[in-house]
């Protein structure tokens, strides 16, 4: 059947938008994570955070346009596994399916402990009264689960409402700390400046803020055969989020000095800890006030998308039914692990965000290059190819395979964190 995109006759003011493609990914793009990164940042600081930055954009991008050449390959609807049992065979399905699971499970534990941490400093500089963490942490990832046991209505009308008072949130608190921001502690003068040493440490943190790949199908089935256009909804989606993530950078670290990260880092580099050592060097309550809703709100708005994403995975896994009692199975099965995690271990933020961008190195970058590899040599040119010619493959393998290496190494100690 000819694709609804292509029919003859078709009204192109009934055509997809490259403007409502490049919203879906940068809304999928930018998140919670990106309260990560001036943290895990501190100790190469700012002219490498900016080169790394880079440099994940650009290889995400890369590998995104690599899943889109794929992805051509097949009619427009075909999902994510699809396209990976097809083309590399069903144990990398297992292996690819097991990976995005990793990621959802760790993000919605990283999203409980980063909302606790968030509502506990709030409710502190609001009213003077501060629960533990344990108390946080479970009211956050109650009240969250709820609207997701709820039904889905409920999540995308939460959604909507959340990503307005976000957007908001971060224009206005933006705003305020670049107005702040001082060229002596940005470049950190007089200080012991950054070290390429903390690079490779942070990379897996830097690729999980542009995973959005699963998306890539859904713009495919949304628009058809039109890479052109869908191609530009990566560029311009990834670019909001790249310049978004800059301003980011740039604000906290033009507001507040390098050597008080460390502090930030002893307390657990939680969400709440990074938003106090802004607000000791900002000069408006407001602005405060500010970067608190937005911090909040991203981790909300977060914690509903991975939530959503990892309900209906384990719903349709374990077969479970859309009754109020299969809804609770699957409510417990998707949110007590993560939730009893962010109760044992609630400052572990930072370190679930690393091993979410360790898992995603698998599905967002190796499993893009080895289709992308296999599909080429077995099926003619879809009329689309990413560029890059011949080194695209080698290149997102080298760029997977070092992200996991240096990001294990990490973990025990081998490459040293800022403190």
């Amino acid at each position: 059947m000819q694709n609804a995109a292509h029919r003859p006759g078709q009204n192109a003011a009934h055509r997809p938008g490259v403007f409502g493609g490049t919203m879906i990914i940068a809304g999928t793009s930018i998140g919670a994570g990106m309260l990560a990164l001036p943290t895990i940042s501190a100790g190469m600081w700012f002219g490498w955070s900016l080169a790394v930055m880079l440099l994940a954009w650009l290889v995400m991008l890369l590998s995104s346009q690599a899943l889109l050449e794929v992805n051509l390959h097949f009619e427009p609807g075909a999902s994510f596994h699809t396209l990976v049992r097809e083309t590399l065979g069903p144990g990398w399905s297992v292996i690819n399916g097991a990976a995005v699971a990793f990621v959802l499970y760790i993000l919605v534990y990283a999203y409980v402990s980063g909302g606790g941490s968030i509502m506990r400093h709030t409710l502190l500089a609001v009213s003077g009264y501060e629960p533990s963490k344990l108390a946080a942490g479970l009211s956050f990832a109650l009240l969250l689960a709820a609207c997701v046991w709820w039904s889905t209505w409920i999540v995308d009308r939460l959604s909507v409402i959340m990503m307005g008072g976000m957007v908001v949130s971060f224009i206005l608190s933006m705003s305020g700390m670049l107005s702040d921001i001082r060229a002596d502690v940005l470049f950190d003068a007089g200080g012991e400046g950054g070290s390429a040493l903390f690079v490779w440490g942070a990379l897996s943190t830097y690729l999980t803020s542009f995973c959005f790949h699963a998306s890539v199908p859904s713009l495919v089935k949304y628009f058809g055969r039109r890479p052109a256009d869908i191609n530009r909804c990566l560029v311009g989606g990834t670019g909001i989020a790249l310049v978004c993530y800059l301003l980011w950078i740039v604000a906290c670290d033009g507001t507040i000095p390098r050597a008080e990260f460390r502090d930030v880092i002893a307390a657990g580099g939680n969400v709440g800890d990074l938003v106090r050592a802004a607000g000791s060097n900002l000069n408006s309550g407001f602005i405060l006030r500010m970067l608190e809703a937005f911090s909040a709100l991203a981790v909300a708005t977060s914690f509903l998308g991975a939530g959503l994403g990892l309900f209906d995975y384990i719903a349709d896994l374990c077969r479970f039914d859309d009754t109020r009692a299969g809804r609770t199975k699957t409510t417990l099965v998707t949110f007590g692990p993560p939730t009893v995690g962010g109760l044992l271990w609630p400052d572990g933020f930072l370190l679930a965000i690393g091993w979410a961008g360790l898992a995603a190195t698998v599905w967002s970058v190796v499993v893009p290059a080895l289709m992308l590899r296999a599909s080429r040599a077995t099926r003619p040119a879809p009329g689309y190819r990413v560029g890059g010619g011949s080194l695209t493959v080698p290149a997102l393998l080298a760029f997977g395979l070092v992200t996991a290496v240096c990001h294990t190494l990490f973990v025990f100690g081998v490459l040293p964190m800022y403190r």
